[in-house]
């Protein structure tokens, strides 16, 4: 994936710096279940940022899953990678979240029932949003006993072009999301980037009253600085009303060294020090899904 920046001059640490670290009295290390299926290719760089994270990894393929779905709720966090699941074939995640659809929906209900932390980048995202998992019910409101009925989509980029690349993110400052919630206020552009890849990723509510509601309740994560693929109010990532549940376009997990940076050398030592965003992202959920008891 090419970068852009070239020449531009160092760049200083913001303040104030966040370092986020597991907790030295934790017993047990969470577990992240990571799902795969026919065409997944980015879940080595998924499983690595929550191992980085401190987490432990499952990952498992859909097959396995449907033959013993309580594995589901013995996980602490779920993620769903990116890539071509099932070729992309009838529209990007559709195959995938079908099969989750049908023959998980009871489990990953109650997953969500309970707080689990679920993360969906690029063709994860695609899922969740097809299977029901986001933008999920109303604060208060119970999830359903059946999956619900889709409500935003993610098509193809107005440029009808495959957009590879990286993207200045800009985080939503009223945003309930667990996962942004410690990025320290004032990343610079040149730091707040994420790679970006896909060619189905212009955001569509179904209606301006949805992306309005997603907006009041803290529901928007991220917007494009620059609006790439066309989305509706520039959205890059939205969460659940709880704020556990994160999809999103880009790929954090690309972005958990800062030797991935498009231009890392020019940066100052002193910002290479500390973690990335991405790393800061994995380690709060996996912090979270820690302190919540069994």
């Amino acid at each position: 994936m090419r970068g852009q920046g070239a020449g531009r001059a160092a760049i200083r640490r913001p303040p104030p710096a966040a370092r986020l670290f597991l907790s030295s009295s934790m017993s047990q290390r969470p577990l992240a279940l990571v799902i795969r299926a026919a065409g997944t290719n980015c879940e080595g760089e998924l499983c690595r940022a929550f191992e980085d994270a401190g987490a432990r990894v499952d990952l498992v393929h859909i097959d396995r899953l449907t033959a013993d779905p309580d594995r589901i709720l013995r996980a602490d966090l779920l993620a769903i990678p990116g890539g071509f699941s099932y070729g992309d074939d009838i529209a990007s995640g559709r195959i995938f979240a079908a099969r989750l659809r049908e023959r998980l929906w009871p489990q990953l209900r109650e997953a969500a029932q309970r707080g689990t932390p679920m993360f969906g980048p690029c063709n994860g995202f695609q899922v969740l949003v097809q299977v029901g998992l986001l933008p999920g019910p109303a604060a208060g409101e119970d999830w359903p006993e059946e999956p619900p009925r889709q409500t935003v989509a993610l098509c193809e980029n107005a440029t009808g072009r495959f957009i590879d690349r990286w993207g200045v993110m800009r985080i939503e400052p009223n945003t309930r999301c667990l996962w942004t919630s410690e990025l320290p206020d004032g990343l610079p552009d040149e730091i707040m980037q994420l790679p970006i890849a896909h060619g189905e990723g212009r955001f569509v509510p179904e209606s301006p009253e949805t992306l309005r509601a997603l907006e009041e309740r803290g529901q928007v994560v991220l917007r494009y600085a620059e609006n790439l693929n066309g989305s509706a109010g520039a959205v890059a990532g939205i969460c659940d009303a709880g704020g556990r549940i994160f999809g999103l376009m880009p790929h954090p997990e690309r972005y958990t060294a800062w030797n991935r940076h498009p231009f890392w050398t020019r940066l100052d030592r002193s910002v290479r020090s500390g973690p990335t965003p991405a790393q800061i992202m994995f380690r709060t959920a996996v912090e979270a899904a820690a302190k919540v008891p069994a």
